[in-house]
């Protein structure tokens, strides 16, 4: 699996010969990609605010993967023509896309469509995207990468996500303000027992401007095993 962070929430994904893009929103500081250079099979939607839906209409022949109020509402205003299952998918549930596998996680966040008029876009949600089908059967061999969305610090990640999904590396917000901070952030790691932590949704606006040294530190200071990642826009890792 190859991970790539195109600032913000952007995350490009290939499993095999599967490309997934998640969030798509290019209008940031940490990238200098053409959107256009893209051509995702699945566009990934956690959530309906303009950050993280800006650039979805460039996809619109992709397979978009979202809860049902999201994936109607890009339907009908960005072209979309299809999605998975014909209807979307919610909160606990498991899809295949291509060789890949994403699950849906709850986030705690908002999830209003900004228009003049203002519509619900249903629940916010994170996901987990896995090279082979998650089961509670061992598999040493499976990577898995979570993006967490837009959300707080939330016990699901404790309970749930980290002992039941095993993330290998957890993608988490942590520019404060409309989400975790630097100093709640590395709890969720803590939490999560990913192998890896990278930092997420920061320096894009006044607002979540963060030194990414000080998310370091709290990291240490929470005591979590997970090593941090801090990459700089348009740079890949491997899993």
């Amino acid at each position: 699996m190859e991970l790539t962070w195109h600032g913000h929430s952007t995350w490009h994904v290939s499993v095999d010969g599967t490309d997934l893009l998640v969030d798509p929103f290019f209008d940031n500081p940490k990238t200098d990609l053409d959107p256009d250079a893209l051509d995702p099979d699945y566009v990934c939607l956690t959530h309906g605010h303009a950050d993280h839906v800006g650039d979805a209409h460039r996809y619109s022949d992709a397979t978009l993967v979202a809860v049902p109020e999201l994936v109607g509402y890009c339907t009908d205003n960005f072209g979309f023509a299809d999605a998975v299952g014909g209807m979307g998918m919610n909160v606990g549930g498991t899809v295949e896309c291509g060789d890949a596998w994403v699950t849906m996680t709850q986030a705690a966040h908002t999830n209003g469509i900004e228009t003049d008029y203002g519509a619900s876009a249903g629940v916010p949600a994170g996901f987990v995207v896995t090279d082979e089908a998650p089961t509670r059967e061992p598999a040493p061999d499976c990577g898995s990468f979570y993006h967490a969305g837009d959300t707080s610090l939330m016990t699901e990640m404790r309970d749930v996500i980290g002992p039941f999904l095993e993330p290998d590396v957890a993608a988490l917000p942590a520019g404060d303000h409309f989400t975790m901070g630097p100093a709640q952030a590395p709890i969720a790691a803590d939490w999560l027992d990913a192998d890896r932590v990278c930092p997420m949704h920061y320096d894009t606006f006044p607002p979540i401007e963060m030194d990414p040294a000080e998310f370091e530190r709290e990291l240490e200071a929470a005591g979590a095993d997970a090593a941090p990642v801090v990459l700089e826009g348009d740079e890949t890792i491997q899993l």
